[in-house]
């Protein structure tokens, strides 16, 4: 006694519309990640950029390390800042991590 095997087989055109069908969730997958995740990830990294670009003499900034103090010189890659009277400090431009309102280190003394 022999059994032999019968094999299921489609329509040569529903095959196309289920494949896309299938592929319709992972599409829309993607697309929540985008803008749920990597678009607002991109708008701070680009804010950061910004503010860093603008940065001036004078302006009171909180470092990365949680350093708050007031611009005093500023060059191409590094500034220097001035954490307490008659010390400054020199770190990247990229340690800025926040740029604060004008008189807010007199209000924290």
């Amino acid at each position: 006694m022999s059994i032999s095997s019968a094999f299921a087989q489609s329509s040569g055109g529903a095959s196309g519309q289920s494949g896309l069908l299938g592929l319709l969730p992972i599409v829309l997958m993607f697309g929540l990640l985008y803008f749920l995740m990597i678009r607002p990830q991109m708008k701070r990294a680009k804010d950061q950029r910004q503010m860093i670009e603008g940065l001036q003499k004078g302006d009171e900034v909180v470092t990365s390390g949680g350093v708050v103090g007031k611009i005093t010189k500023l060059g191409e890659a590094y500034l220097t800042v001035e954490i307490a009277p008659n010390t400054e400090i020199s770190v990247q431009k990229a340690a800025v991590q926040t740029l604060l309102p004008k008189g807010t280190i007199k209000s924290l003394q």
